[in-house]
Formats: C-alpha cells, structure tokens, sequence
C-alpha cells in the first residue's frame, strides 16, 4: 500500500470511525452490528485508493458506502428469513443439513444481489423463464404483454446477469 494511501486511510479512520459507528448504531439499533459495519465500511474504502486520494466529504462518502451495506445485510435477512421458513415448511425426511441451509441461503443470496437492478418486468419475466420453466410465449400470455416484450427483458435480464457477474469476478 502507498505511503500517501497508507496515511489518508489512517487518518479517516481516526477522524471519523467513532462518528461511522455511532451512525451505523442509532441505525440499526446495535452496537454489535454497527462495529460489524464500520469494520467493513472501511474494508470497502481499502479498495478505493483513488476515491480516497481526491475525498472532500469523508463523511458523506463513508456513510454513503455504509448506507449500502446495510441496505445489502437488511435484503440478506430478508432472503434468510424467507429460506428458512421454505425450509420449516418441508416434510422431515426432506429437511435440510445445516450446511445445505447455508449453501442454499448463499446461493438464494447471490441470486438477488445479482437481479437486484434489474426492472420488475424484466426480473419478473426473468424468474418466469428460469424458475417456471415457461416459453417466452408463456410469458407474453401471463404477464399480456407482447412476445417481443418478453424477449427485450430478457435480453436486458441476461445483459444485467452477464455485467454483474463479471463485476463479481473482478473484485475478487
């Protein structure tokens, strides 16, 4: 890490994590959550050295980073919440191993993180074709819309999956 970077990240921390916590806390209710946060608040910053080097509202851009992880963890309890539920539903010879609940959770997760963006036609058609296993005409018919309606969502449906996935790829 460069010297300069090395700096300005410390000195942002300094100045403004205790004031990052407090918001995170009056936030969410908690003091565990909003150390978990800020503590990833500031991983994110790691790897914006660029963002960091030309900062003039620390504060607006740290609780703008924030703001999206706890919009990220609130639609990840959600996607929980809702598995888990599924999952009480299930007759006991099917219920799931704990490790099974996770990966299924992990994978339900990624899935929305990726759709998320996208149009509700489009994610509605989207989730049709994938999930329902319906033709594009199927669609068109349960949705009344037109067919070539259809196939313009999912293009942008299958352009969106494609852009999200590599942006995942390359910030690994």
């Amino acid at each position: 890490m460069q010297a300069c970077h090395q700096a300005g990240l410390q000195s942002l921390y300094t100045e403004h994590h205790g004031w990052l916590h407090a918001w995170l806390r009056h936030k969410l209710g908690n003091s565990f959550d909003a150390a978990d946060l800020a503590h990833d608040t500031f991983i994110r910053v790691l790897g914006k050295p660029r963002e960091l080097a030309t900062l003039r509202e620390p504060r607006a851009w740290l609780s703008s980073i924030a703001h999206g992880l706890v919009v990220d963890r609130v639609r990840r309890l959600e996607v929980e919440r809702a598995c888990m539920e599924a999952i009480a539903q299930l007759p006991a010879p099917e219920m799931m191993s704990p490790e099974d609940r996770m990966m299924l959770t992990e994978a339900l997760v990624a899935i929305d993180a990726m759709l998320d963006g996208l149009g509700a036609r489009a994610r509605q058609a989207f989730l049709l074709s994938r999930l329902e296993d319906m033709s594009y005409a199927e669609i068109a018919a349960h949705m009344a819309v037109s067919l070539s309606s259809v196939e313009k969502y999912m293009a942008a449906a299958i352009r969106h999956c494609y852009t999200m996935r590599r942006a995942l790829l390359q910030s690994r």
